[in-house]
């Protein structure tokens, strides 16, 4: 059986994705690996092993187009309301908290954060499936 245990996204400027992370998510450096032209930072908490790793392709100046293909990573806490005010309040710029329901049944309830290179991070309630 497969075992996700890692995604991966390119990021600009390390210092600002780690200190994003960090303040949004807890997550903290696990392991960093310099290369040549690239840097690998892989970032995890104790919650889980899965782990969102950073590549830093050090030629890199310009910030990355994400197209149109990409989606989005997704978290699950808790207490929304209150990461949602923690976010306003640390200036992470949240959207608004959206209910998502189905025949009247709340399948979910999120807001949408992006990161400092326009990844889209979904931040859902611990809630039905997402546990």
């Amino acid at each position: 059986m497969a075992k996700c245990i890692h995604t991966m996204i390119r990021v600009l400027d390390e210092a600002k994705s780690v200190a994003f992370y960090k303040e949004a998510f807890g997550l903290e450096i696990a392991d960093r690996l310099d290369f040549d032209s690239f840097t690998l930072v892989y970032l995890s908490n104790t919650e889980t092993g899965f782990e969102v790793e950073l590549t830093i392709n050090k030629d890199q100046t310009e910030p990355y187009d994400l197209g149109n293909g990409y989606g989005h990573l997704a978290v699950v806490v808790d207490d929304l309301d209150a990461e949602h005010a923690r976010f306003k309040a640390a200036g992470l710029a949240p959207r608004d908290i959206v209910a998502f329901e189905r025949e009247g049944t709340l399948l979910a309830r999120f807001f949408f954060v992006q990161d400092p290179d326009g990844y889209k991070i979904e931040v859902l309630q611990k809630h039905g499936r997402f546990q």
